[in-house]
């Protein structure tokens, strides 16, 4: 249609120009256009139909022209179906996500090789999840001061401060008090501390703890007016002590000095399962990882990426960050071993505790423990009693399966006398024997 109407106007352009004239005629020879053409002229279109013909001739290019893709909008539509399948794979994936949003993939508990892992609490001897032990402690601690009000307050000081150097500068400044004290037992100044003095509010009674461990000591909190002014201020002020108290006061020092902060043990869990094929089959739940959800999801990718990595030329210190890095993702194993009757021995450990706790472990639950042994990681690494090696430097984190064996040289001799290692576990543990699934 374009062209038909191009077509047209040169119609028109050729009819109103004129005759045409040879080459070889004067060019001074005017033209002399025809009667009717000079009396009749073309009137040019008004504004409005120039702009409604452009209207219509931009319709039916629109109609009959297809549209060309430029690079730009193929890359658009690439990445709007890559978000749009993104979007999807990120919907169908939080169906699989737990609750909290932690991304660990929600599973049936029943499924786990452990149901979780768990803590005893030193002083009352209650099991306790990871989330309860420190509000329990600390509870059992209070609970501590109706027994014992200077033992509660040292363990305060260990436990409830974070900090181990400003807990050690606040019994330094302690140790002056007590020192003076006890040098000075009649100078009444050594024995009023001012709360308000600088010294006293940065170095001690920040420590929680530290307050009620004076008081524990016969230190009462006193009102006395200030010199000069109508007004009191607070004292921490202690009587006049015998030679007998004040020696006393020694010993109660030198326990603030020993104290160590009361932590909740880790439950072993010890069980015992028969003879079975999926010794090496583990399901862990979420306690025993220490990563983020991130990290988590990208798990199963940094997995895919190891094979690439221990193919490339990697130095020394490369290999050794990946392997650091590898070892601060759990903070716990859980640690099977196959004993030479089959059975399977499994305990919980923490990553980072050495490998003669394992030992340890193993020997406890055996009925003659006496007796040596050896434990042989995967891949027939040997692992020695007193290796002071972590557990996740042998890379026994986050699960592995052991295998046990008698010292040959030791069992050896026992033949030789004519006798036989039979029983191996403890019968306490036998008495709950379940076949691993």
């Amino acid at each position: 249609m374009k062209k038909f109407f191009e077509d047209i106007k040169k119609d028109i352009k050729f009819k109103t120009a004129g005759p045409g004239k040879k080459l070889t005629e004067e060019t001074s020879s005017k033209y002399q256009a025809p009667q009717a053409a000079r009396s009749a002229p073309r009137n040019a279109p008004t504004e409005g139909a120039q702009r409604a013909g452009a209207a219509a001739l931009a319709r039916i290019e629109q109609q009959h022209r297809p549209k060309v893709q430029t690079s730009q909008d193929v890359i658009r539509n690439q990445v709007r179906r890559e978000l749009e399948a993104e979007a999807a794979a990120t919907a169908a994936g939080q169906k699989d996500a737990d609750v909290e949003g932690t991304g660990v993939p929600q599973k049936d508990p029943s499924c786990f090789s452990v149901s979780g892992v768990y803590f005893i609490c030193p002083l009352t001897g209650k099991t306790l999840t990871k989330s309860e032990r420190e509000s329990h402690i600390k509870e059992a601690i209070l609970m501590r001061f109706s027994e014992d009000a200077m033992e509660a307050s040292i363990m305060m000081v260990h436990t409830f401060n974070k900090d181990k150097e400003k807990v050690k500068a606040a019994m330094d400044i302690i140790c002056k008090y007590i020192d003076n004290i006890c040098k000075n037992p009649t100078e009444e100044k050594y024995r009023k501390l001012k709360v308000s003095n600088k010294v006293f509010q940065e170095k001690v009674s920040g420590i929680v703890g530290t307050r009620e461990y004076l008081q524990a000591l016969g230190f009462e909190s006193t009102m006395l007016p200030v010199d000069g002014e109508e007004r009191t201020e607070e004292y921490l002020v202690l009587p006049q002590q015998e030679s007998e108290a004040l020696e006393q006061m020694k010993v109660h020092l030198e326990c603030l000095q020993k104290g160590e902060p009361i932590r909740a043990k880790l439950d072993r869990q010890p069980q015992v399962f028969r003879p079975s094929q999926h010794a090496t089959h583990f399901e862990l739940p979420p306690d025993f990882y220490n990563l983020t959800a991130e990290e988590l999801k990208r798990e199963q990718q940094l997995k895919s990426e190891m094979v690439e990595r221990n193919a490339m030329l990697r130095t020394k210190a490369m290999r050794e960050k990946d392997e650091q890095r590898e070892r601060r993702k759990y903070n716990y194993a859980l640690l099977r071993v196959r004993l030479p009757d089959g059975n399977i021995l499994q305990g919980t450990f923490l990553a980072w505790e050495r490998v003669a706790a394992l030992y340890q472990f193993v020997r406890d639950s055996l009925e003659n423990g006496w007796q040596p042994f050896e434990l042989v990681a995967p891949g027939g690494q040997k692992l020695k009693d007193d290796d002071e090696l972590a557990l996740n430097e042998c890379s026994l984190a986050p699960a592995a399966l052991l295998t046990f064996s008698w010292d040959a040289a030791v069992q050896a001799d026992i033949a030789a006398a004519g006798g036989k290692t039979i029983v191996l576990l403890k019968p306490a543990l036998l008495e709950n024997i379940k076949i691993l699934s």
